[in-house]
């Protein structure tokens, strides 16, 4: 009989399944579900539906089991990875409140702005958290629901995340491991335990609404009996702590040992490494987190990537394959054409009242090619101002491990390796995510079972690399880019006070 791993990925526009094999890390089917955004929110809100995450999984979850040809007592284990920093408010009887809050959020600049003052500014604020308090992260979202919906904030029983959701929903259990917790910006990710400072900045009463904290080799609990039977499994399979999607990613990628680089292109991009010790930015703008193996990892993220080169693609009437020859065809520096692309504001650098910029717009860059490969470009240095900010930090990368949609597309790629100055690797199973989590799933199982294992055995094990679809930096296009670089931070300096008056415009 096999043994059978779930790596459950649930994210911003779809839920992924894989059925994973335990003793080859084979992937034996996938699966997914596709979903949106609540329409017709205000300006910056961006909002889903606990249930659609829950609703989503069980059907992707059925759907790989059925692909498998996976018999009940196969599957022994579950991990779930989820978007980050949502805020999922439980009345007392673990019914959901309200919709979601989203990373993707930037609705609660002003609650930032409030927090980071009742705890002193930015400097004490990093002193007690390890983090600032930035749009993306959940602290705000409570604070802003207890602002503008006080009968929904009175009903507030207990604060969950999206993977801890979806926890509850298969084990019954409300729990909260480290990775996602540091994610809160209520967390300090120094000690691993929650900033008083912080709770009291927020909610008087904000302690007993959060629950217990787990390590990431624990199990968040087993199959709850309705869960079970609404997915054709038995009780005992094992659920794992799980984490957020950036630290399922980093397992997924073998990134569990210092000295590897992760970066994501997706819908968002993130960089993230493994490492034995708090990285804390006294700027902010690197995320403080700790990772989903007991480790930390210091990250950044941006908002705006695949949703930018997407918007480019469909605007054309390009497919993907048309796209990228367009952008094969333009020259490295898009003959001058700069995309700055906070196209709904920004996270890394903190611009949440940005819009994208196309900077360079002549007769000659008034081009097809051009704003399909500054498009590709902007997104890649706005990336790549967090990597240098990761390097001042003692955070070095002399090999990129890349993931997502974008590390499909060759010139891509090219680009990354070009802008990075690093050698840029794919890996052989692209859901990363969601293979992270059925990776974690696997060390929690087997440590349930006596074993002494590491996670870095385990991915140093399954973790393979695509060698033939590796990219090495182009002397003369580093230099292009290093040049570009300058010019993109400057203009993004120069342009805040611009983005904020912009705002205050079309918001009237």
């Amino acid at each position: 009989m096999r043994t059978l791993l779930l790596g459950i990925d649930s994210g911003t526009q779809s839920t992924k399944v894989l059925v994973v094999e335990a003793t080859t890390g084979k992937v034996l089917a996938t699966a997914a579900e596709s979903y949106d955004l609540l329409p017709g929110l205000p300006p910056g809100a961006k909002e889903q539906h606990p249930h659609t995450w829950r609703d989503a999984t069980a059907k992707a979850v059925k759907a790989a089991l059925k692909q498998a040809k996976a018999k009940s007592p196969e599957v022994k284990a579950i991990g779930v990875s989820g978007q980050q920093h949502g805020f999922v408010p439980l009345d007392q009887k673990g019914e959901v409140i309200r919709p979601a809050k989203l990373w993707c959020d930037t609705a609660t600049a002003a609650e930032c702005d409030e927090m980071m003052a009742r705890l002193g500014g930015l400097k004490k604020t990093i002193s007690a958290l390890g983090n600032a308090v930035l749009p993306g992260f959940t602290a705000s979202k409570i604070l802003w629901l207890k602002k503008h919906e006080p009968k929904n904030f009175t009903r507030l029983a207990t604060v969950l995340l999206p993977h801890d959701y979806l926890n509850f929903w298969l084990t019954g259990e409300k729990v909260m491991e480290y990775g996602d917790a540091s994610g809160t910006a209520l967390l300090d990710v120094r000690r691993r335990r929650w900033s008083e400072a912080a709770l009291q900045a927020v909610a008087a009463d904000l302690a007993g609404k959060l629950p217990p904290l787990i390590a990431s080799d624990r199990p968040a609990g087993r199959l709850q009996r309705s869960t079970a039977e609404a997915l054709g499994l038995a009780t005992d399979v094992v659920v794992s702590a799980g984490g957020g999607d950036n630290m399922m990613g980093a397992i997924g990628t073998g990134n569990t040992r210092a000295g590897i680089v992760t970066a994501s292109f997706g819908t968002s991009g993130t960089i993230y490494a493994c490492a034995d010790q708090p990285v804390v930015d006294p700027r902010g703008e690197i995320a403080a987190f700790c990772d989903s193996t007991n480790h930390w990892l210091p990250l950044l993220c941006t908002m705006n990537v695949t949703v930018a080169t997407e918007m480019v693609r469909r605007d054309f009437g390009w497919d993907f394959k048309q796209f990228d020859a367009a952008v094969a065809k333009t020259p490295a520096g898009a003959d001058g054409l700069l995309l700055l692309p906070y196209l709904e504001g920004e996270r890394t650098p903190n611009v949440p009242d940005g819009t994208g910029v196309y900077l360079g717009v002549t007769p000659r860059t008034f081009d097809a090619g051009c704003f399909a490969r500054a498009t590709m470009e902007g997104v890649t240095l706005g990336m790549n101002y967090g990597l240098r900010r990761l390097a001042d930090l003692g955070v070095q990368a002399t090999q990129i491990r890349a993931t997502g949609g974008g590390a499909n597309s060759k010139v891509w790629r090219q680009i990354m390796a070009d802008v990075f100055n690093a050698e840029v690797v794919t890996l052989k199973v692209s859901e990363g995510a969601a293979y992270g989590a059925a990776l974690q799933a696997l060390w929690c199982w087997r440590r349930e079972r006596g074993e002494d294992v590491s996670i870095s055995e385990i991915t140093d094990q399954f973790v393979k690399l695509d060698s033939a679809a590796t990219a090495q930096p182009n002397p003369t296009n580093v230099e292009v880019y290093r040049a570009l670089q300058a010019l993109q931070n400057e203009a993004s300096r120069a342009l805040r006070g611009v983005f904020a008056q912009h705002r205050a415009l079309v918001t009237r």
